[in-house]
């Protein structure tokens, strides 16, 4: 098909182009579906990922996205394209880049040239220019591209001279561009997803780019490095401001999966310095001496080898298309990726006698219990077993063998999974007296839940808003296609404004839901120094599903407050100044059947700020996102209970009487959907 210049196509020439019946997001839905979002954003139909090309311009807060026009499943991305006056209420408007000529349109970011350095505008009028990623469906490969617009975003044309970075790279991807006053240049910060590193290039016009710096790794690294930004943010009660360096790290995030990470620093239109009191310390990993009984150096040996998925020989890198693997020793190691994920194996090592403590090893891969994993094998029964952690990266595990020493053994490393992560990575397999430890990579995380991804804040707020804002995708990568929704997959968070803390020598985000989500409020309640119980009391007069809730207590021993369905069980959150953690548990509460990974208890740390914890949860039909201490710690989780009203209860961990509750409000809101 010959390209066009506009890329919203008719969903005549989207089938035409890509073979496939399109349900485009216009089409009318009823916004009353089982676990639809009643105030965060969702498309009308289909799926939805990553938020992109976040611009406020003309009265308009502008919001594309990710979007496979063709089903509720991951494939055929586009650009689909919403507005909103207020944050709150959104239109959906036409398809804004489509996927064509073999090139998906992957995130990026979009900006308001208002000086015309592009060349793009018309009529005295800035254009709209989005840079993305261009991802290529008939090769490994991913550039950057351009695209304008002169009617506030409606219809676009892409660039002629595309890409406008090209480095030759599978993984490079998912630009976000800002106007650099203090050099007078356009800055582009962009991932180098599996070197874990940010690039930086520098711009006059935007289509032509140098490179200016590399940042990373840093924080987690066990994932690969995704949908970065970089922005400053003013620091609370002072006149000083610091750079945050935002990275989306896809695994490795301490709820599981996908996450969000956060550096403090300063930029100079050039390099991201880091601020060093800001970041978390690392610890390299410990290796003890013993005996390496296999490191697949020179083929597989003696070891007994079943079925296709690990080849016939090992790895010495990734294969068949899989995202580069790393963390292993030599250069050889047994993966089952051999054929995709789809095949299954077996390799059995030879037996051997039971003589040390400790049996250490290096793995990656599918995190599948029983079904991607390595087991140790006494008497013709699994004794010891260990799977990956959902990623690539192959890191130390240890089993403790001291009761089994003078026995028989063998290992064998098992992959009988054949959808997502079906496949295992096994190196350097050690017996040893000490057991091994992986490095330590903490960060700061923007949110401890396990929804909170590919965030990203708006570009050009006007200077009197002042304010940066950003939302994060409301799902998470190990369960994304797999969650109970129809006739769309996934939302948005709500927005949010940040803002910096300093806590001793420390910079920490804050995050809080942005002033105009005030405006769905209903007439609600406020009571101040009453006990906990009467502050329960209080909130179960409320009968809503939807529902806006700020407490604040003080310090002391502590408490979970139970949210409850009576068909749908209990989901406690736990407020626990003195192990220092805030805890959400939702094992036992709605439908959780749909993924193995859904049900977890996702934790935050927690601290008491000038003697007490405010606590501020947003509850929609079907997330609760938990903010405390004004956004420093936050947990955002999607629920999937039977729909109705909520019911709350109490329960006091600590010795005498239970906190007095210094002030609770309770708002219910109402639906921002027509």
């Amino acid at each position: 098909m010959k390209s066009t210049c506009r890329s919203i196509l008719s969903p005549a020439v989207l089938t035409l182009a890509l073979g496939f019946t399109v349900a485009t997001a216009q089409d009318a839905p009823t916004y009353k579906e089982l676990y639809r979002p009643q105030f965060h954003f969702t498309p009308a139909k289909n799926w939805m990922n990553d938020p992109n090309g976040m611009v406020y311009f003309d009265g308009e807060w502008h919001l594309f996205y990710q979007y496979n026009p063709f089903g509720e499943k991951w494939g055929h991305m586009s650009w689909a394209h919403s507005v909103s006056k207020d944050l709150v209420h959104w239109e959906h408007l036409p398809l804004a880049l489509a996927e064509e000529n073999g090139v998906m349109i992957f995130s990026g970011s979009a900006v308001i040239d208002w000086n015309n350095t592009s060349g793009f505008g018309k009529e005295g009028r800035p254009p709209m220019v989005a840079i993305y990623t261009g991802h290529y469906t008939e090769k490994p490969l991913q550039n950057q591209h351009i695209a304008y617009s002169n009617d506030r975003g409606r219809t676009w044309k892409k660039y002629n001279g595309n890409p406008v970075i090209d480095i030759n790279q599978p993984d490079f991807r998912d630009p976000k561009v800002q106007w650099h006053e203090a050099t007078g240049k356009w800055v582009m910060a962009v991932s180098l997803p599996t070197e874990r590193k940010v690039r930086f290039y520098g711009s006059p016009d935007l289509k032509s780019w140098t490179m200016l710096s590399d940042f990373g790794p840093a924080g987690s690294t066990i994932g690969i490095w995704e949908c970065p930004d970089l922005f400053p943010l003013p620091v609370e009660g002072s006149e000083e401001q610091k750079w945050v360096l935002v990275v989306n790290v896809g695994g490795g995030a301490p709820a599981g999966g996908s996450g969000c990470q956060y550096l403090v620093g300063d930029f100079d239109g050039q390099t991201f310095t880091l601020h060093e009191p800001s970041q978390p310390k690392q610890q390299p990993a410990f290796v003890p001496e013993g005996t390496v009984f296999a490191d697949f150096e020179s083929g597989f040996g003696d070891w007994k080898l079943e079925g296709d998925a690990f080849g016939s020989a090992p790895a010495t890198g990734a294969v068949n298309g899989q995202q580069v693997v790393d963390g292993f020793l030599g250069k050889g190691f047994a993966n089952s990726f051999h054929g995709g994920d789809a095949t299954k194996g077996k390799l059995t090592s030879p037996g051997f006698e039971i003589t040390r403590n400790a049996i250490s090893f290096l793995v990656g891969g599918g995190a599948h219990d029983t079904n991607t994993c390595i087991n140790l094998i006494v008497d013709d029964r699994v004794v010891r077993t260990a799977e990956g952690n959902d990623a690539e990266r192959l890191d130390w595990k240890s089993w403790d063998v001291k009761e089994l020493k003078g026995q028989k053994a063998h290992i064998e490393i098992v992959d009988r999974w054949t959808e997502g992560w079906g496949h295992i990575n096994i190196d350097q397999i050690v017996f040893s007296d000490k057991p091994a430890s992986p490095a330590t990579n903490p960060a700061n995380w923007a949110d401890y839940g396990s929804d909170f991804y590919a965030a990203v804040s708006w570009s050009d707020v006007p200077k009197e808003d002042g304010r940066r804002v950003w939302l994060g995708w409301m799902s998470n990568w190990q369960y994304a296609q797999d969650i109970p929704t129809s006739p769309w997959r996934s939302g948005m968070t709500v927005a949010r404004t940040l803002s910096l803390r300093k806590v001793g020598d420390a910079y920490r985000l804050l995050q809080k839901p942005s002033r105009e989500l005030e405006k769905v409020r209903a007439a609600g309640h406020v009571a101040e120094d009453i006990s906990l119980a009467d502050a329960v009391i209080l909130l179960n007069k409320v009968e809503a599903e939807l529902l806006d809730v700020e407490l604040t207590v003080p310090a002391g021993a502590p408490f979970e407050l139970m949210i409850i369905k009576p068909d749908s069980g209990v989901a406690p959150i736990l407020v626990d100044t003195e192990s220092r953690t805030l805890s959400f548990d939702r094992t036992k509460f709605g439908e959780t059947s749909f993924h193995r990974d859904f049900p977890d208890v996702h934790v935050s740390p927690l601290r008491a700020v000038d003697g007490k914890v405010s606590v501020r949860l947003l509850i929609d039909v079907a997330s609760i996102e938990i903010f405390a201490n004004d956004g420093e710690s936050v947990i955002s989780d999607l629920v999937f209970p039977k729909p109705g009203p909520w019911q709350f209860g109490f329960a006091y961990k600590g010795e005498g009487a239970p906190p007095k509750v210094e002030r609770i409000a309770v708002f219910p809101l109402t639906s921002t959907w027509p």
